[in-house]
This record gives C-alpha cells, structure tokens and sequence, in this order.
C-alpha cells in the first residue's frame, strides 16, 4: 500500500522532492513507478524519466519515508501548473529467483502510460511465436561469469584489436532473445524509421536507420560512463518510464559473453569461418552479404535484414546475434582492449562520437559476423544495418 504521497519543489532549483509511505506484509521487494498529472489527473503525459532516490525502481524496500527526486528541469524545462499530481504505484515486480525470462508487454502503444511486465520460466509452448517479436519484449537471464574476450591470433578473418583477455561479469543480466524488431520500436515512440518499410513484413525485421541518440539520448544519455542515464523522450527514456525498470544497451563484454554463450569459437555454434568472405557456417546463424540478396527498401524479408529469429539461436537461445544488422553497445571506442583482465569493464572513459559496434549485418561479409570482431561508428549516424538489443542488469 502506497500512503503519504508528499511532493514539494525544493527552494532555488527545479528538483521536486516526493515522499510517501510503503506497505506490503508479503514481499520484501516491490517494483515502484511514478507518473505525473499537470491537470489534476485528467492526463498523465509529464515526463518523468530522470528520477532517483530509494523509493523508484524495480526493487524497492518497504517503510516508511521513502523518498523519490524528480528533475523537473531535465524533462519538463520552463513549464509549470498549479494543478500537478504525482501517481505512485507498487507492485510485485521482482522477478522470481526461478524465472528465465522478462516479459514487457508493448501493446498499450505509445500513449500509454505503463506497460506491465512479467516473467516466465521457459519458453512458452509453441515457442517464441510472433507476438514475441512485435507487441512483447522477451529477454532472456545470462549468469554472471568469466569467459575469454577476442580471439586467437591464428582465427581466419581476425583483425589486431581483438586482443584476448579474460573478462568477469559480476553480476546476472537480462538480453534481447531478438533484436528490437519495427514493431517494438513503433509500440513504444510512435514511428517507423526504418529503411526496409514493407508493410506486409516490417513488423518482425529489426528495426534500423535509428542511432545512439535515438536509443539513449544526446543529453544525459550520451553520459556513460559517468553515468546511466537517459533523455526523457529516447527510446529507453520512455520505456523506463512506463516499466519502472532499467533497461539499457549491453557493454562491449556483455554483449560478446551473451553471444559467445560459453563458446570459444568464431561463431556461438562451436564452428570456424571456412573462409572470410562468403561461408557455409555464417549463413546457418545469421543473415549476412552471403545470403542477403538485394536491398530495395520495398522488398520482403527472403532479402535485406530478416525476420528476427530465422536463423539458429546460440545455446543461451539468443537469435541474431552474428548478422541481420550492426548491434549498438553503450561503450566508447577503444582501439584495442588490452590484454589485462578485466572485471565488469564499462568501455573508454571518452572516446568522443565513436561507439561501438557489433555482430556483422546483412550488408558485411562473413569475418564481421565472428563473435569477436569489433567496429564503431559515430553516435550521431543512422544506417539501414545499424540497429540494437536490450539489456537489464539483474540487482
């Protein structure tokens, strides 16, 4: 039970401090979102993304006093009423130690002011059905662990930058079973930017030509390392709001660790490329220059990007995960990683514009699809093979 609801712009600045009370005689933790009237309750449409405080987020501890600091100046600058209303509400979100898999439900759309999120244990009867990959968000739970990050120098296609070191991820992770498909974009902003626009299929192909900024923001959301925040009105930003949890993009590390999924080799299907440009082993895994065809921005999904789950799930069943289209990471380039190792590495403390790309796309050849292989580009740049997949740190 939420009580107490207090809520006061503090003197000389434009942070909004909101206390209240938390009750529940059931579960330890509670997962706490807020949203934000300007009309005393006639709509809910102030955002509210830059929150902290230990009363916001997917593992709230009840008592009294808890306290949430909303930065009005961040999301709603030069803007006021007299009539605000904040809205908190609890629920049971933390997912159970048992269950595999989170569950965002997408189809409130992108007025909506919440969408609920569950968890399942396995994967449902029948399978990963579309559904999965248009209107709900399926990510799968990764175990902390170490594993050797790069590749050995005798691997066909390997470049210099990726030097082998070992790599300890401290902590479990939620990742995209898929890449964040057209539909799933379109259900939380509200357009579709994609190049491939095919209404018959585009729903289920990975959504493409958005960048970093579109993703996490050019404000606050170009601050990591310093910090995870995001913009209000970013991709992440909304679908923060609306779930109470901390969706991200995955680090460099993260990302090779959930696509290797205890493999050593240059693919996560325990095989080697059998030669650099057009290979038999790629085209089992993924949608790359080998098996592409054309790129006419009409054309179905047999060409160009493919539906996300075509091609054969690493042993994390993780889809895609070599090919279809560039993936985004949070971190900023680096040359080259370095040999030392590592534990739960954020990336360059700055690199500029440069982020990191990774995973191959269906423009590349076979060598950009290794697990290892390693690229950037600038944060600013949309391209129809450039796209992303989520990631949510388990607390």
């Amino acid at each position: 039970v939420v009580s107490n609801v207090v809520g006061a712009q503090r003197a000389g600045t434009k942070l909004v401090d909101i206390t209240y009370d938390l009750t529940d005689a059931e579960h330890d933790k509670l997962a706490v979102t807020i949203r934000i009237s300007k009309d005393a309750g006639a709509t809910w449409d102030v955002p509210c993304a830059s929150v902290s405080g230990n009363g916001i987020g997917p593992e709230v501890t009840p008592g009294t006093g808890k306290a949430i600091v909303w930065d009005a100046g961040a999301d709603w600058n030069g803007q006021w009423s007299n009539q605000m209303q904040v809205e908190i509400t609890a629920t049971a979100g933390a997912a159970p130690a048992s269950e595999k898999y989170l569950v965002v439900d997408l189809l409130p759309g992108p007025e909506a002011s919440e969408y609920p999120v569950s968890y399942l244990a396995e994967v449902p009867d029948g399978g990963w059905t579309d559904v999965y990959k248009t209107t709900k968000l399926v990510l799968r739970k990764i175990p902390a662990g170490t594993f050797t990050m790069g590749s050995p120098e005798d691997e066909p296609g390997r470049k210099t930058n990726e030097t082998r070191h070992q790599v300890t991820l401290t902590k479990d992770f939620y990742v995209g079973v898929f890449e964040v498909t057209q539909k799933q974009w379109e259900r939380v902003m509200g357009n579709w930017p994609s190049w491939f626009k095919n209404e018959s299929c585009r729903d289920s192909r990975p959504v493409e030509q958005v960048n970093y900024e579109d993703i996490r923001g050019s404000g606050a959301g170009a601050g990591w390392p310093v910090n995870n925040a995001v913009d209000a009105d970013s991709f992440l930003g909304k679908l923060r709001a609306r779930t109470g949890l901390d969706f991200d993009l995955p680090t460099e590390a993260q990302w090779e660790y959930a696509c290797r999924a205890g493999t050593t080799t240059a693919l996560n299907s325990e095989k080697n490329l059998t030669a650099e440009e057009k290979c038999p082993n790629v085209a089992e895994v993924g949608r790359y220059t080998g098996n592409s065809g054309t790129s006419e921005a009409d054309s179905d999904a047999t060409v160009g990007s493919a539906k996300v789950g075509s091609y054969a799930p690493n042993q994390w069943g993780l889809y895609d995960m070599h090919g279809n289209v560039w993936e985004l990471c949070l971190d900023c380039w680096q040359d080259d990683l370095g040999s030392s190792d590592q534990t739960d590495p954020p990336g360059a403390a700055s690199g500029g514009d440069k982020r990191v790309y990774r995973g191959g796309n269906w423009r590349t050849i076979a060598r950009t699809c290794r697990s290892a292989y390693r690229t950037w580009g600038p944060l600013s740049s949309r391209y129809n093979n450039l796209g992303f997949r989520l990631v949510k740190m388990v607390p």
